[in-house]
C-alpha cells in the first residue's frame, strides 16, 4: 500500500515534502565520502545525489524501489528490516545517512547502537527526523517524534559528539506551512475528544493517509503556484531550535 509516508516525485501535491527530503540529500552530498551506508532507501530518489560523490554506497530498505541500480556501479541495495543490520561488519563505513526513518523504529536505542557499530572510529552519522514542536497533528505512522533535546540525549549515548542543526524554510516554505496548518486545524477542531492521541495508531493510519492526501491535493488546487513552486533551495540549515521543520544532526563516533 502506498501511504502518505512514501513521497511521490511526480505528484505535485507532494512537492513540499519531496523538496524538503531532497534538500537533506543535497546537504549530505556536501559532507559524505568514502564508504557510505543509507538506512531507508524509500523511493530511491536520493541515490543520484549520493552515489556520484562516494566510493561505495550501500542502501537498505525493507521494500524494493523502482531505481535501476545497474546504472550505479558503486551502489548496492540490500532488502532487510532493521535493526539489527544483517551482514554488515563492525567498523566498515565512513558515513551512515538515515533520513526520516528513526521515528518509525520501535527500538530506537538499538537502532542508534547498530549505526555506531558499523561506523569506523571517527565515522559520522547524518540523521534527519521531524521536529515534534512543528508537527501539526499526530502522525500514526510514527512510533514517536523527537524534541531537539530528546534526540541529542539518545545520540550521545553512543556517539562522542553531536552537532545539532535544524532544517528551516524561507518565506515561501513557511507560507505553505501556515496554509497547511490552517487546513489541518480546521479538521482537528472536530476531534473534540482528542481521539488522535487516544486511539491506537494502527487504527488511525488509513484515515490519516486519506485526510493527509486529500489535504495536500486541496492545497495544490487552491495554491498551485505556491505548492508546485517550492524548491530544495528554499530550505536551509542552521543551529536547531523549536522552530526547525526537521532535526538535522551529525554525530561522530
Amino acid at each position: 500500500m502506498s501511504t502518505a509516508e512514501r513521497v511521490s516525485a511526480t505528484d505535485f501535491s507532494d512537492n513540499y515534502v519531496l523538496q524538503r527530503s531532497i534538500f537533506a540529500y543535497l546537504e549530505a552530498a556536501k559532507i559524505v565520502s568514502g564508504n557510505v551506508l543509507e538506512i531507508g532507501t524509500g523511493s530511491g530518489y536520493g541515490v543520484k545525489y549520493i552515489a556520484p560523490v562516494v566510493s561505495k554506497f550501500v542502501t537498505i530498505d525493507k521494500f524494493v524501489c523502482d531505481v535501476d541500480f545497474k546504472a550505479y556501479p558503486n551502489v548496492e541495495f540490500k532488502q532487510q528490516t532493521v535493526p539489527p543490520f544483517q551482514g554488515i561488519a563492525d567498523n566498515s563505513f565512513d558515513f551512515v545517512v538515515t533520513f526520516q526513518v528513526i521515528e518509525h523504529i520501535v527500538p530506537d536505542d538499538l537502532y542508534v547502537k547498530e549505526i555506531a557499530r558499523v561506523l569506523k572510529p571517527g565515522g559520522k552519522l547524518i540523521v534527519t527526523t521531524p521536529n515534534r514542536h512543528m508537527s501539526l497533528s499526530r502522525n500514526p505512522w510514527h512510533i514517536r517524534e523527537y524534541k531537539p533535546n530528546e534526540l541529542t540525549v539518545l545520540l550521545k549515548k553512543h556517539f562522542k559528539s553531536v552537532v545539532t542543526n535544524g532544517v528551516y524554510g524561507n518565506d515561501v516554505v513557511m507560507e505553505y506551512y501556515q496554509k497547511n496548518k490552517e487546513s489541518v486545524n480546521r479538521v482537528m477542531k472536530y476531534d473534540v475528544l482528542n481521539l488522535q492521541w487516544i486511539l491506537p495508531r494502527q487504527i488511525l493510519q488509513v484515515p490519516y493517509d486519506y485526510m493527509n492526501r486529500r489535504n495536500r491535493k486541496k492545497l495544490l488546487n487552491s495554491n498551485n503556484d505556491l505548492t508546485a513552486g517550492i524548491k530544495s533551495s528554499d530550505f536551509f540549515v542552521k543551529e536547531v531550535d523549536d522552530k526547525s521543520l526537521d532535526l538535522f544532526y551529525i554525530a561522530e563516533k
